[in-house]
């Protein structure tokens, strides 16, 4: 996944909770997630990664705004959030958005 342009939003099949303090994310359909792994948890950066994936703005929007908020390099900010996503689609928990 290289493309910064694209946009991605949750999935329809997964619904979206939050328990003490992390992101869990719980898939309605079988074939979602991983056989072993149903759950899927986010911490904090995490869920302000996942609060921006809401289709309406590019992957570089949102490092470009992560960028701003947190301490870090830009570079490692788009490596967290692209390895995020890539996991997220792989899991069917994201789609991409035209």
């Amino acid at each position: 996944m290289d493309n910064l342009e694209k946009k991605y939003a949750p999935s329809g099949d997964v619904v979206v909770r939050e328990i003490e303090g992390e992101l869990v994310i719980v898939p309605l359909v079988s074939g979602i997630g991983d056989i072993e792994d149903e759950l899927f948890t986010l911490n904090e950066t995490g869920k302000d990664v996942w609060k921006r994936l809401d289709g309406s703005k590019t992957l570089n929007t949102i490092i470009q705004e992560l960028s701003g908020e947190y301490d870090a390099p830009a570079g490692e900010i788009q490596k967290d959030v692209l390895g995020l996503v890539t996991e997220l689609v792989k899991r069917k928990m994201l789609v991409e958005k035209k």
